[in-house]
């Protein structure tokens, strides 16, 4: 059982690659999986268009969660509000860019009737709550939830931040460092650069130009400058734009209607309403008819990828919600199957990915124009040949033109979309109620529960328009490549983007200026079989349960079947999980495994397309010890894609180009996953704790190696020949149909059972009673974030542990912020000692800790663990975590209640303190911008025992000791170092201390039991261990490989 304490130097997550990917309705492919924290499957719908430079062109996946989702089985739901203020960043003024966003800040730091700065973000996370804002082009939107018994208390506190703000003066200092600590998480961002670059060619005068985010410059350097007040400044903004008549307000909760009605007039009926006209930008239109807009601009992207983007800037779109235009033409631009730019350019091998659409953020689409975006994420040869993929985007758009819409493909779209809106799960409350306040804003009223999903009225005239004005001549071209960065001499201002602006070529401009002929590969997607027509729910043919049950067990494997009827959704959800032990053998074989996870999507692309865009969705994920198959959505078609994904598997076979093609775009996926700090955080994490598993480090250098055909054949042989296969069938199905997906495995693939079982999870290292350190630097040199995560290690896992930890973190999560952040906005170097100051001031508080302060969270944890579901899938979710670790235990919610309604404050203060003395198991990973320069990489170079790439090193130190040591557990290896004139360096491992003891240039091993040093040795055998030394500026490194590890087994976790 483990626990994490981590200070990030920003609250907005950068979803530039991996999110690590929670599974989207509107994303089916292949993924990998890279660490097993925070999987849930969200069943809400994505935008139309999703941007590949915002998620790995192979994405990586957290498989199982270790932390368990929260909700249960019971009756209760959690009460939200959300209000959207009419006002964003267009309203900047030019002297303060961010202060829009700067004010969203503010305003949360107390208020006249509840001054306490985080008095709001106490009371929520003391009933089990949350709160969240954003701040966007014209809109600003606040939202929270909390149990329903204290909503009415919760609203109260919450509407006090738009009547009366304290927004106090001192606070100013430390919020523009936060802000600036979300614009230097921000600058790594490709899609960030992306939107900042364009924004900065639209005309002189129009806002899309301001720098919306906000910095230290703009907001605090800049003004003291100029003598500007930013406070006077900040609550002029206030009054002038956070008027009552400028916001929307939605609440749900389960009181009535009459009563919620009554407590919103009581509560928020002091806003104050200043009545001066709504700020209106709808006269700045066409801001990109400019010639700078239409060129080739080459940025040098952040991640290692190729990428063509084509842009359109058009009027704005929003009032044609009820045709839906820009999602109609997405529809086809995106398609994926025969006909489609993506077949033909697949094909070519000039193409991974194709996205194509409105993201509906406020960059794309407002008052003032909409985007129409096409991206295309390129191979090493498309990239080569990005002005003939263009050509082909540009071929695909002009036959569209010429065919004119049509109202079979419309119809086909508004049916798949009414199928789902009837069907569909229902959302969060929270995210529910930020989408339906912002809907306010943009749709009529009797459309303001549908108006952003059915498409309601079929205007061909509308399309036919938009459509005509997606010509060449017109369109923006960003080439996203590294490989670009000799010709890019100019640099953005804000982010730093390196990028260069060219006219289009000659050739290619005239040739898109004439007549130029169609592609006759190209063509309009045939009608889709995938759709569903039948509705109806089946009848149980075996007793219900409420739990899933056993319902077939073989040599070959096993099915978990649950049938539905408490959402009563003709729905269903198929999971299988393909258990091989071949994968975990060596770093190749998992490399192997996931290129052959990769081809295999890409194989399946085209032919699954069509169901995937009627509403059935699969995954296929490279587990850490097996192929999981996910296949979800309307139960009448699914068996038809799971059969089409299982005949895949049997019939795989591949080419050496698709190989090529595959194994070059996995280098870039390991390399984009390794340059975020987060990401190379959790994996030197996992790379120091658990027994077995290779790191993305250790898969990157074997893939940098060379891989060969061949070597996948094999695998691909071995891995099919001998399985235990596991899944999961939940939903509205019969448990004869359950039974036929497993027998229809088991048919298609003709494997052998495994002769011995597979384990499914790592064993995880046993840490000394110590605090370990480890400093490593980042590899990205242009991104100025530190992350620094300290890990707390509590023994194996029990219901019990975990119900403490859980109990200890909602206590800890709020007081934790406000100490780390909100008070003390610090560099990353002094995080690991403010934390350690953080827990002592803690401790202090828990010591005072009432018993009535105790059972209120006790109860607000229970509270949580007791509501109930919003959808189908999360109910799966839970029980498919519990099938993939082997566990099994599908009513752990309900032993985590049992065990927290046993609990006392004095187990809990116990628990804590007993974490805090001398016997604590503490892990602290600093990611690094710059580590200290007196360490010589090429050292660590030459010590080949460390599973580290060459880019990166480590300062590592142990604590207590007075003696400065260097350590660090990777796998079964140690690291120590000494310095001149240091006599002695030592470190415990397990039950023994080792040491060296420099005497005239000798080196000599002392090994000694427990806390006495007994130098019974002068060296170690080979089977107790080696030492092996080298000089590095003027320090001594030694590696001590020894066999003395102790693990604490499968189940301890770290989150």
């Amino acid at each position: 059982m483990d626990s994490v304490l981590s200070e990030e130097s920003s609250e907005w997550e950068d979803n530039d690659e991996t999110e690590i990917e929670t599974d989207e309705d509107d994303d089916s492919g292949a993924e990998m999986d890279e660490d097993k924290e925070n999987y849930e499957d969200d069943d809400n719908d994505g935008d139309d268009e999703e941007d590949p430079n915002n998620s790995d062109d192979m994405e990586m996946e957290e498989l199982t969660g270790k932390e368990e989702a929260k909700k249960g089985n019971g009756t209760e739901k959690l009460s939200a509000a959300a209000l959207c203020v009419a006002v964003g960043s267009f309203c900047d003024p030019e002297d303060l860019p961010g202060l829009a966003h700067f004010l969203e800040h503010m305003v949360f730091m107390g208020s006249l009737k509840y001054p306490d700065e985080n008095g709001f973000d106490a009371f929520l996370k003391k009933h089990g709550g949350s709160d969240n804002a954003s701040t966007d082009c014209e809109r600003t939107v606040f939202h929270f939830d909390i149990q329903q018994k204290y909503f009415k208390e919760a609203l109260d506190r919450w509407a006090q931040f738009f009547i009366h703000p304290l927004m106090i003066r001192d606070a100013i200092d430390r919020e523009v460092e936060a802000v600036d600590s979300e614009y230097q998480l921000a600058r790594p961002s490709d899609a960030n650069r992306r939107e900042l670059l364009l924004g900065s060619l639209a005309r002189p005068g129009h806002p899309m130009k301001k720098f919306f985010w906000g910095n230290a410059e703009t907001l605090k350097h800049e003004p003291k400058k100029s003598n500007t007040d930013i406070y006077t400044r900040l609550r002029d903004f206030w009054q002038h734009y956070y008027s009552a008549h400028y916001m929307n307000l939605v609440v749900q909760s389960k009181e009535t209607l009459d009563t919620l009605e009554k407590w919103v007039k009581e509560i928020f009926s002091q806003i104050p309403n200043n009545g001066l006209p709504k700020p209106n930008f709808g006269h700045l239109t066409q801001p990109f008819d400019t010639p700078e807009f239409y060129k080739l601009y080459r940025v040098v992207p952040i991640r290692n990828v190729h990428s063509l983007s084509i842009a359109w800037g058009l009027p704005p779109q929003e009032r044609h919600y009820r045709v839906k235009p820009l999602h109609y033409i997405s529809w086809l631009v995106g398609h994926e199957g025969k006909g489609s730019v993506l077949s033909f350019l697949r094909k070519k091998f000039w193409a991974l990915a194709l996205y194509g659409g409105n993201g509906e953020t406020g960059f794309e689409q407002n008052s003032t124009y909409s985007i129409f975006s096409i991206s295309v994420t390129l191979t090493d040869e498309g990239y080569e040949h990005f002005y003939e993929v263009a050509h082909v985007v540009f071929q695909y758009l002009k036959m569209l033109q010429k065919r004119g819409p049509d109202k079979r493909i419309w119809e086909e779209i508004q049916k798949i979309e009414a199928n789902e809106f009837y069907f569909q799960d229902q959302a969060d409350p929270i995210d529910y109620v930020e989408s339906l306040c912002e809907n306010i804003h943009i749709f009529c009223k009797e459309d303001f529960l549908t108006g952003d999903q059915l498409l309601l009225e079929y205007k061909p005239e509308i399309i036919a328009d938009v459509l005509n004005q997606l010509c060449p001549v017109r369109a923006n071209l960003v080439l996203l490549s590294a490989a670009s960065k000799r010709k890019c001499h100019l640099k953005e201002r804000w982010f730093g983007t390196q990028y260069s602006a060219e006219d289009i070529d000659k050739y290619w401009r005239d040739l898109w200026a004439s007549d130029f002929p169609l592609n006759q590969d190209l063509h309009l997607p045939e009608e889709n079989k995938y759709i569903a027509t039948d509705f109806a729910l089946k009848a149980s043919d075996c007793s219900d349960t409420k739990h899933p049950v056993r319902i077939l067990s073989t040599h070959h494997g096993c099915v978990w079947y649950k049938k539905d009827n408490k959402f009563k959704i003709p729905k269903a959800y198929i999971h299988f999980h393909l258990i091989s032990p071949l994968i975990q053998q060596s770093a190749k074989s998992v490399v192997l495994f996931e290129t052959f996870v990769n081809i295999l999507s890409h194989k399946l692309a085209e032919p699954a397309y069509e169901a995937d865009v009627a509403q059935l969705e699969y995954k296929l994920v490279s587990g850490e010890h097996g192929l999981v198959i996910r296949v979800k959505g309307f139960n009448h078609k699914l068996p038809l894609l799971f059969q089409l994904i299982i005949d895949q598997l049997s019939d795989f076979s591949f080419t050496p180009a698709v190989f090529e093609m595959i194994t070059e775009q996995l280098k870039k996926t390991y390399f984009n996953i390794l340059i975020k700090p987060e990401m190379l955080a959790k994996d030197v994490r996992s790379l120091i704790l658990e027994h077995g598993k290779w790191s993305m480090i250790d898969r990157y250098r074997r893939l940098m190696k060379g891989l060969y055909t061949e070597s996948l054949s094999s695998f691909v042989k071995g891995f099919k020949s001998h399985l235990y296969v596991e899944g999961l069938v939940q939903g509205n199905v019969t448990s004869r149909e359950s039974k036929d997906f497993l027998n229809y495995v088991v048919l298609k693939l003709q494997f052998l059972p495994l002769p011995h079982p597979c384990p499914v999870q790592f064993r995880v290292v046993d840490l000394p009673n110590t605090h370990l350190l480890c400093k490593v630097k980042t590899l990205n040199r242009g991104d100025a974030n530190s992350e620094v995560t300290v890990y707390y290690q509590s023994g194996a896992r029990s219901l019990r542990e975990y119900t403490l930890m859980e109990l200890l973190v909602m206590h800890m999560e709020e007081p934790c912020f406000n100490f780390l952040r909100t008070k003390q906005t610090l560099g990353s170097e002094l995080v690991d000692k403010k934390i350690e100051e953080f827990l002592l001031y803690f401790e202090g508080r828990m010591r005072l800790l009432t018993e009535k302060a105790f059972r209120t969270q006790v109860s607000a944890l229970i509270h949580i663990k007791e509501c109930e579901d919003s959808y189908l899938g999360e109910e799966v979710d839970r029980n498919w975590n519990e099938i993939m670790t082997q566990q099994y235990l599908f009513d752990r919610l309900a032993h985590e209640v049992e065990a927290l309604q046993s609990l006392t404050k004095s187990d809990l203060v116990d628990w804590f303190q007993a974490h805090r003395g001398k016997e604590r198991k503490a892990l602290s990973i600093h990611m690094l911008k710059n580590l200290y320069k007196n360490i010589d990489v090429l050292c660590l170079n030459e010590i080949r025992e460390l599973s580290i790439i060459t880019q990166m090193y480590f300062k590592l130190s142990h604590e207590p000791s007075k003696i400065k040591c260097c350590l660090t557990a990777l796998g079964n290896v140690m690291l120590l170092a000494s310095s001149p004139g240091q006599e002695s360096c030592e470190t415990s491992y397990g039950s023994s201390k080792f040491g060296f003891t420099v005497a005239g240039g000798a080196v000599l091993l002392i090994c000694g039991r427990g806390k006495d040093a007994c130098p019974q040795e002068k060296s170690l055998t080979p089977q107790r261990g080696f030492v092996r030394g080298c000089s590095a500026s003027n320090k001594q490194y030694w590696i001590l490989h020894t066999q003395q590890e102790r693990y604490l087994g499968a189940g301890a976790y770290g989150y």
